[in-house]
């Protein structure tokens, strides 16, 4: 029998890139999902790469404690990777409350359903840099001081920190993954990323004309979430649990990520992308820039995507997007 890997979150972008990974490593993959109303269009991540009908279902929520007890101990897995939250960092504003039930208490919860039920099991943590916030020092690494700058970042730390006291105090295989900007096609709408590809086909295709964007300046360290799932079962395979910055060490701006996209399709962004303070942060973390020193010592792991293919792929699979929802 091959491994069990339990993920919360599995039907967003990086639960849908690790769900291939495992099962081209053998594993029996487990996802928990959340009722919705419309649940039919949850999975088209899943759908999108091909692993849609691979997958076990459980219905569950990071915030319903005893439901995610009953899940893991049905499943019993081997490796438990919690990749849920309210993840978008503009919605954490309009909804602080809402971000600290799923992103920070939903940690303890999940923390605890290990603990009860499968205290053996490695359990990986999705931490996130914007835990930085007003950055500490120029590269942030593991040791750089957190400065959150957004509630969806004030519950990132959290739960952030409570993995770390969860592994000390009951010695859980409990490791942290802090990782930057990734991205992909299965991105959503909602994130700066593909809001710029996704405009960059429309306008193409001649079904936009312009592009409302906010801070230009803005600086993100941005990498391909394929290549970043592999740093997360990299952390599960180690002896020892711990935490690790995956990045690229590259920093790039919203402005040269524009410029980038509209080349792709041969035009000049700035005759379409115009300031829209609607789109600006009540605090902006200008600059975010990772050193993967020790992912890359410790875990071997190196990002293999660069900033330039990764905004091409994501342009030609949302040109595909929007000519076959023409069609």
């Amino acid at each position: 029998m091959g491994r069990k890997a339990l993920i919360t979150g599995v039907t967003g972008q990086d639960g849908a890139y690790l769900s291939q990974l495992l099962l081209g490593k053998g594993y029996e993959v487990h996802g928990l999902v959340r009722r919705s109303s419309h649940s039919e269009v949850d999975d088209h991540r899943l759908k999108w790469i091909g692993v849609r009908d691979d997958i076990n279902f459980h219905d569950g929520n990071l915030t319903d404690l005893s439901g995610l007890i009953r899940v893991v101990r049905e499943v019993k897995p081997d490796e438990v990777y919690n990749l849920g939250a309210q993840s978008f960092v503009k919605a954490s504003w309009q909804q602080p409350l809402l971000t600290t039930e799923v992103t920070a208490k939903g940690v303890a919860n999940i923390l605890e359903a290990v603990r009860l039920e499968a205290p053996e099991a490695r359990y990986y943590q999705a931490s996130s840099s914007e835990m930085y916030g007003l950055i500490q020092e120029p590269k942030q690494s593991e040791s750089t001081p957190f400065y959150p700058r957004s509630p969806y970042a004030v519950a990132k730390l959290f739960g952030h920190w409570l993995t770390v006291n969860y592994r000390e105090s009951f010695g859980l295989h409990a490791s942290s993954g802090i990782l930057f900007n990734h991205e992909s096609p299965l991105r959503g709408l909602e994130f700066v990323t593909r809001k710029v590809t996704d405009a960059a086909a429309r306008i193409k295709l001649g079904q936009a004309t312009e592009l409302p964007m906010g801070n230009l300046d803005a600086t993100r360290d941005w990498g391909h979430a394929r290549d970043y799932v592999k740093a997360m079962w990299l952390m599960l395979q180690q002896d020892t649990p711990d935490d690790y910055v995956v990045a690229t060490g590259r920093t790039i701006s919203v402005r040269e990520l524009c410029r980038v996209a509209f080349e792709v399709v041969g035009l000049d962004y700035e005759k379409y992308v115009r300031l829209d303070e609607r789109f600006m942060r009540p605090a902006e973390v200008e600059v975010l820039l990772g050193d993967p020193a020790k992912a890359e010592r410790q875990l071997g792991w190196t990002a293999d995507t660069t900033f330039e293919q990764l905004i091409q792929e994501m342009v030609e699979a949302d040109l595909v997007r929007r000519r076959r929802a023409a069609a």
